[in-house]
């Protein structure tokens, strides 16, 4: 078995007196997905933050390939391979859908031609390049979630971090994602999602970690997580009946 990408540790996050995260445990096998579900204010994104250095932990502890993450800011974090999406999409509006991905080729690169040869790649991963000399800001929303991947597959991540990524997508837009999703799995990138429609994180989960009020409620296999009875009540309901 290959040793794992990255480890949460016991990590908690306080915010004043409140745990946004307490006592949350787990780990990821490279090449694979997890899935990171739970209801609002769960802490979902807070783990996020203090995975990719916008939070630090408040005790506990990230490693990602074996390395302490704990206290590194975000550009140190996105330069080691992890890098994430965020909920609301925003692009560099008045730049080219080309140059927006750009800006993330250059955190590998210092130079212009290499950049551009590598956002054009990423472009096409996500089927935008026929976009490339459009301005950002007039994108539809679906097409922003998939610049806004382009950009950051564009680092060159070990582990990408995909924050609600189909959140306000229409049926066909979020299968376009979904497909995406698959299709990085099969060149072996390790994905963590965190995602509302159930139907799609159990198509695509490998596993899944179920947080509620902070901490970790249930882990698993999607069958697992399905029919776990504290899981059904906390968060599910009867969505999947």
């Amino acid at each position: 078995m290959a040793a794992p990408i990255l480890e949460i540790d016991r990590v908690y996050k306080f915010f004043g007196g409140l745990a946004a995260n307490a006592d949350v445990s787990f780990s990821m096998e490279p090449g694979t997905i997890l899935g990171l579900i739970g209801p609002n204010g769960a802490g979902k994104t807070t783990l996020f933050n203090c995975i990719t250095g916008y939070y630090p932990p408040s005790r506990g502890e990230v490693r990602f390939e074996g390395r302490r993450m704990n206290g590194l800011q975000p550009d140190k974090v996105c330069k080691l391979g992890m890098a994430r999406t965020w909920q609301k999409v925003r692009p560099l509006a008045k730049m080219t859908v080309l140059d927006n991905v750009m800006v993330g080729a250059l955190a590998r690169t210092n130079s212009l031609r290499e950049a551009r040869r590598a956002a054009l790649e990423q472009l096409h991963v996500v089927r935008l390049e026929h976009k490339e000399d459009h301005l950002a800001g007039g994108l539809p929303i679906g097409e922003r979630k998939k610049l806004e991947v382009a950009r950051v597959l564009a680092t060159q991540p070990r582990l990408l971090l995909l924050d609600e990524i189909m959140g306000g997508l229409n049926p066909a837009e979020s299968e376009e994602i979904i497909q995406l999703i698959l299709e990085l799995k099969k060149t072996g990138r390790t994905q963590m999602v965190i995602e509302h429609d159930m139907k799609a994180i159990m198509r695509i989960s490998d596993r899944i970690v179920v947080l509620n009020s902070g901490e970790k409620l249930a882990e698993g296999l999607p069958a697992e997580i399905v029919n776990n009875k504290d899981v059904i009540t906390a968060y599910l309901g009867d969505s999947l009946e």
